[in-house]
Formats: structure tokens, sequence, C-alpha cells
């Protein structure tokens, strides 16, 4: 995975799902579970007990297409850890260390940021997108005047974005959105997995639906 595949790959999808939760087997048969109903980015939170092996189990199970990286990576140290665990991307909260790291390993790495100051750091740190976070703070039209300078940096939307609020986001240049909460509910901790299910499925038409009607759009 290179960061140029994820990025393409992130682009035309529009979702990456984050699954964070009490419990590592809990939460790799939740990833899995996205990755069936058609999301192919996860990330999987560090702060998860057993994510490093839940990042293994998902990894030799994954569907074809589909990859899995870590959430929550802050540190050379946990750079290195998540790659020997198959880790495929790198996915901060906040400026850390991890960006350097992961950009000298030549890893995509998903940089979280707020400011307009942040956002430009990152990317000139190596990132490979911008993880807006949270992105509820400003919502879509904080992320409308944050592009106005900075247009060409890729954001991801994170942090209070649900089914309702994607297609804002989407609407105002986000690339894509990150789903925590809204899409896993409990599934992480070893909730039923059924209604993960139908959320996901939710999300993937709304981004395909999303898609179609963009491309009709500039068809005329």
């Amino acid at each position: 995975m290179t960061p140029e595949l994820l990025l393409d790959g992130i682009r035309d999808t529009r979702l990456v799902a984050i699954v964070r939760g009490t419990d590592g087997a809990a939460a790799a048969k939740a990833a899995l579970a996205a990755m069936e109903e058609g999301f192919r980015f996860v990330e999987i939170a560090l702060t998860t007990p057993g994510a490093l092996e839940a990042i293994r189990d998902v990894r030799a199970a994954a569907p074809e297409g589909c990859f899995v990286g870590a959430g929550t990576v802050l540190t050379p140290q946990d750079v290195e850890r998540v790659a020997d665990a198959g880790g495929q991307f790198m996915v901060t909260p906040a400026l850390a260390e991890s960006i350097d790291e992961s950009a000298r390993r030549g890893i995509p790495v998903l940089a979280g940021a707020l400011t307009p100051t942040e956002a430009y750091e990152a990317m000139n740190r190596g990132a490979t997108a911008v993880k807006l976070f949270p992105a509820s703070i400003g919502g879509p039209r904080y992320l409308k005047a944050l592009r106005d300078p900075f247009p060409d940096i890729p954001f991801i939307a994170v942090g209070g974005v649900g089914l309702d609020e994607a297609a804002g986001y989407w609407e105002a240049g986000a690339i894509a959105v990150g789903l925590g909460g809204p899409l896993f509910g409990d599934a992480g901790s070893g909730g039923d997995l059924a209604p993960l299910r139908e959320r996901a499925r939710s999300f993937v038409r709304l981004a395909a639906d999303f898609g179609r009607r963009t491309a009709a759009a500039g068809s005329r």
C-alpha cells in the first residue's frame, strides 16, 4: 500500500471506518463485518485492548481489495509495532511524531489536524491526507472555509459524522468521512454485528448515490 494508492482508494469510496472498543477479538470481527458490507479501509484504534492482534487477524482475513490500518498512532514505536503487525496505513489524532516516522518509512498516514496551521504542518511533514478532527466543532462550513486557502489538501472529516451529516462534508470538499460510533455502535466491544452491517450498507449506498449524482452533474 503506497500513499498514492491509499489516497486514490479513499477518494473512490469516500469512506473510512474507525473501530474503537474494549475487546480486540470483537474489534476484528466488527472490522471484517464492515469490509464484507463494502468498506475497503478500516482502522483499529490502538487504544483497543489487543489492537495489534486484531490488526493481524483482519489483515489475514480481509476480503480482496480491503485494507486495515491503525488509529491513535502517536510515536515512532507505535509505527514500528503496527507495521510489524501488518497494518497498512496509520492514523493520528494530532500532529504526533508518528507522522514523520510513517512518512520516512513510506507508509500512508492520515494526520489529525483542526486549524489551518495544523493542516499545513501535517502535509509539510509528509501526511498523505489530513484528518479534520473533531470535524463536528465547525461542521461543513468550517471545512469549506479551511479549503479556500488549501484547495489541494485532501481532507477527511472525522468526529461526530453520521449518516445525516456525511453528504454535507462531501459537498464541502472532503474526500471522505471517517465513521466510528455512528457506524460501529458497540460492535467493537462485543455488541451485535447485525445493526452494524445494516448501518454499513446504508453508508455505502449513500456514498455511491453521492458519487453518481456528482458524476451526472459534472457531465452536464
